[in-house]
């Protein structure tokens, strides 16, 4: 049985001594994590433990229970929070419940008493955790959420961003009919922008604009049911159809059916539609193609005008050997040498170099195709700043490469090498940038630790990142977390003033950032052994 984590928070080493030995902790399913002196020294803990419950007096020196539970609240909204309190005073409870406390328990409490609400927070987050894993109720849910799920899914498909093994489950997890086809299409319906409902302009239908692309999709869908499988999505391109040509349907069949429901569109809605047609495709994995060659084709609408449909095949010649840097290998290799290793880097540019070997091209083909990929290295080497000369081989060998005759089997080499050289620069411009954060923050701190307030939310905020990011690498760095450290430079500009100056203990308690000389006072006691007082009698 995995047990819950409790950081227990008071004040009087005594009480905390009691609660940990009279309570049976992993009976009650409950592991006691650490506990904590003060609301400051448990903030610090929470931030290393992320421990489940936090038992708190509500009365503590330096910072009380509830001040603990608002710092508390702002970054862990869940922790399951129970305040002991001293006082049956209803401000106190009130503010308890805005705080959304699981228990307010006035004291004293016994034994039994604390058991029993021990077991009731213990059910609590086991209902909680239950809850998430009930496959009933998140079957329910993944089937409420399906149609949106399948959309994105379709669009990641049509985008390139589906790995091929995935296509195939995923399209029949989603109930996608159109696997198993003789050929596939993707067709994309675009509406006239400038288009109004002439004549109708009091209709409910103009009152709701939009609306018209629903209704548009309706249409369309009615047409294709009786003769196509198909699927229909929202795509960036416009309402989009992938149909399924089996044996007893035509490609003309499809382009004839879609021209019909422009006219239909026209007819019923008054709205202008041009509907562009792409190549077909047997592959699955290859609809991608498809999609695009779909909106390129409504590239042609100022040539052959609106209203019907535009087939791909009438306005550009079928090329069986094309061969084209697709947005896929693009993103791929770019986040090889982002990411990867020299492997993985290799491994994408032997697939790159194998679509050259593939494809029965043209020689000009191959120089294009070389050109797009040098294309993409020159953007991401802008993107970081890169030298030249750094990463390409200094006796031009860009410029031989290119040839249109020559370089086949060199090209790749050279390719890896110079994709390694750049994942070599960005690893280490990553590395020196964390730490150059790191330092910055490092000087934040060392310029402002003199004011009480402030926090890791603060530093966070002069660099521009995220709390939690900076908190890892802030750890990764200093091995310390940036309270620790933030402390540690206090203390020890506190030592420096004990030894250099007269002034009294309260004042260098403010010149280092602590308003509560008795709250310095503890935290000098704690690492270094003695109070500041006997510090410099020493």
């Amino acid at each position: 049985m995995n047990l819950y984590r409790i950081l227990l928070v008071d004040d009087e080493e005594e009480v905390r001594k009691a609660i940990i030995r009279n309570i049976e902790w992993e009976k009650l399913g409950f592991q006691m994590a650490q506990d904590a002196e003060n609301g400051e020294d448990a903030l610090e803990k929470i931030e290393q433990l992320k421990p489940d419950v936090i038992m708190t007096d509500i009365r503590m020196p330096y910072m009380d229970g509830l001040t603990l539970t608002k710092r508390i609240r702002q970054k862990y909204p869940s922790m399951k929070i129970l305040i002991f309190s001293g006082y049956d005073d209803f401000e106190y409870a009130q503010q308890a419940i805005k705080l959304n406390v699981t228990e307010y328990i006035l004291k004293p409490v016994n034994v039994e008493e604390l058991t029993g609400i021990l077991n009731r927070v213990r059910e609590n987050l086991d209902e909680e955790i239950a809850q998430r894993r009930d496959v009933s109720m998140l079957r329910r849910r993944y089937l409420s959420s399906l149609p949106i799920i399948r959309e994105l899914f379709l669009n990641d498909l049509v985008q390139g961003n589906v790995e091929e093994a995935d296509i195939c489950p995923k399209l029949e997890e989603y109930g996608v009919d159109i696997l198993n086809a003789r050929k596939l299409t993707a067709a994309v319906v675009s509406l006239e922008p400038e288009e109004r409902l002439k004549g109708r302009d009091s209709s409910p239908l103009q009152q709701e604009r939009k609306l018209i692309p629903i209704s548009v999709r309706g249409l369309v869908e009615d047409r294709l049911r009786d003769y196509f499988r198909f699927t229909s999505f929202i795509s960036a391109g416009g309402i989009t159809f992938i149909a399924a040509i089996d044996q007893d349907s035509t490609q003309t069949g499809l382009i004839d059916l879609l021209a019909d429901a422009c006219k239909e569109v026209q007819r019923i809605l008054g709205i202008t539609v041009t509907i562009g047609v792409g190549y077909s495709t047997q592959r699955p994995e290859r609809i991608g193609e498809s999609y695009q060659s779909a909106v390129d084709a409504l590239g042609y609408k100022a040539i052959v005008g609106t209203g019907g449909t535009i087939y791909i095949n009438d306005m550009e010649p079928v090329s069986r050997g094309k061969l084209q840097l697709n947005p896929k290998d693009e993103t791929e290799l770019e986040n090889r040498i982002k990411f990867g290793t020299p492997e993985t880097i290799g491994e994408a540019v032997r697939e790159i170099a194998g679509r050259m070997e593939d494809t029965r091209a043209h020689a000009s083909q191959y120089q294009v195709y070389r050109f797009s990929l040098i294309n993409c290295i020159m953007r991401l080497m802008q993107q970081y700043d890169m030298d030249l000369r750094q990463i390409f081989d200094a006796e031009g060998d860009v410029i031989r490469l290119m040839g249109s005759g020559h370089g086949r089997e060199e090209f790749p080499v050279w390719l890896t090498r110079v994709a390694c050289r750049m994942n070599e620069f960005i690893n280490r411009r990553r590395d020196n940038t964390a730490r150059q954060v790191i330092e910055e923050a490092k000087q934040y701190i060392q310029d402002h630790y003199q004011e009480p307030d402030l926090s890791v939310e603060m530093v966070c905020r002069q660099l521009h990142m995220s709390p939690a990011y900076f908190s890892t690498i802030f750890r990764k760095e200093t091995g310390k977390t940036c309270v620790a450290y933030l402390t540690d430079v206090r203390l020890n500009r506190a030592v420096e003033l004990l030894n250099q100056t007269s002034d009294k203990t309260y004042v260098i308690a403010r010149k280092v950032g602590y308003q509560e000389q008795n709250y310095f006072s503890y935290v000098f006691k704690k690492k270094f052994g003695v109070s500041p007082t006997k510090y410099r009698g020493v």
